[in-house]
């Protein structure tokens, strides 16, 4: 039995005994797998930090029989998670690696939501000494919120669940005005008319609306913008609702997300 070589992104990790512990990694390849890194926590162990929580490394997987983890047998760091001055940045990477974790099954490989996590990854980790002031702008909690939002929206995207956004979702008319009805079932905006008798449908701002719009683009290029002045504490909201409608619970990280971002959205009332 060969082991296979993947690039893999690291969601979970939990001890394994003293020294030895069981990974969760999103891999490029081969989608979600979970194996068992031996001596992976012991000094000096031949992992280094490659399987640390965050870590974007090279590792190779020895696929055992059904009913049985997987072995990895080496791993290479390509890029280590730096936790900046900002706590949100760390909150956000901790919170995309666990809605991942919830939205994908093992061995079902989706390259490009693992380039759009890995994206949003390396930009949330702190920027090494020397890089530019534009660099170290990118550990803002206004430049977090957004960004995880954007990811949030490429996930659905990948999924086949992205929101209607610009038509209403059941007939397909033009959204217009001041506040949009957004329903959580029905698969986003909603007319006045398709509205009634809907359930889980809240009221939402036309300038969230044109934010999700702008953060909706460029899922697969390395470069975006943050739309200025986003409602971000509106969105933030939006976007825990809908996954807790999707998934049928909230993601233990959202709170601690949440708090985090708490004195940006007080900035902005």
């Amino acid at each position: 039995m060969s082991a296979e070589k993947a690039q893999a992104l690291v969601l979970r990790a939990r001890p394994f005994g003293e020294t030895s512990a069981i990974i969760t990694l999103l891999t490029r390849e081969g989608g979600k797998v979970r194996g068992l890194a031996k001596g992976a926590w012991r000094p000096k162990s031949k992992f280094d930090a490659a399987l640390d929580l965050l870590s974007i490394c090279q590792v190779l997987v020895l696929h055992r029989q059904s009913g049985n983890l997987d072995l990895f047998i080496e791993a290479f760091l390509e890029h280590r998670f730096r936790v900046g001055p900002h706590e949100a940045s760390f909150a956000a990477g901790l919170y995309i690696a666990e809605l991942l974790d919830s939205v994908t099954v093992d061995a079902d490989p989706q390259p490009q939501l693992f380039d759009l996590a890995t994206q949003a990854i390396r930009l949330l980790s702190a920027p090494r000494p020397g890089q530019s002031h534009s660099q170290r702008s990118m550990q803002s909690p206004s430049f977090v919120a957004a960004l995880v939002i954007h990811t949030e929206l490429g996930v659905l995207h990948q999924l086949g669940q992205l929101p209607s956004l610009h038509h209403c979702a059941e007939c397909q008319k033009p959204l217009h005005g001041r506040r949009i009805s957004f329903g959580m079932l029905a698969g986003g905006g909603l007319c006045s008319h398709c509205r009634r008798g809907k359930r889980s449908v809240v009221s939402v701002s036309d300038k969230a609306i044109d934010s999700l719009r702008q953060l909706a683009k460029s899922f697969d290029k390395s470069v975006w913008e943050s739309p200025s002045k986003a409602p971000l504490g509106e969105l933030r909201a939006i976007m825990n609702t809908l996954f807790a409608n999707m998934l049928g619970y909230r993601l233990k990280t959202s709170h601690w997300l949440a708090t985090t971002l708490t004195p940006l959205r007080e900035k902005q009332r």
